[in-house]
């Protein structure tokens, strides 16, 4: 692997890890365990590894952002994660936030083709 090809990876999952709470929060309007989440989100072209979604959904609910319960009612018990109101008013910032970034990137990146 090339020198730029390492560099582009590594500033590529910095991008990553900067929109990563904002997706998971954007999905948890409805009750979702990790699996599903990951699934949900590889659908729309996001991929996330366990790795990587676990040990955030456990921040994001000792934080306030995310509340969850424990499903026994199937062979394997599952953890459900659902939005907090906290964290409805936690995603509704991070929204407007993103879209002040994005307009603001896209006037960078595009000068006045944006106008």
């Amino acid at each position: 692997m090339s020198d730029a090809h390492e560099q582009i990876e590594k500033l590529r999952l910095e991008l990553r890890r900067g929109i990563v709470v904002l997706a998971v929060l954007s999905q948890m309007e409805t009750a979702q365990y990790g699996y599903s989440l990951i699934q949900s989100l590889a659908e729309e072209g996001l991929e996330i590894e366990e790795g990587t979604l676990y040990p955030l959904l456990r921040r994001l609910e000792k934080q306030g952002l995310l509340i969850s319960e424990w499903d026994t009612g199937e062979s394997r018990p599952r953890k459900y994660y659902r939005i907090s109101d906290m964290g409805n008013d936690v995603l509704k910032t991070l929204i407007a936030d993103w879209n002040d970034t994005v307009a603001v990137m896209n006037r960078l990146l595009l000068g006045e083709q944006n106008d």
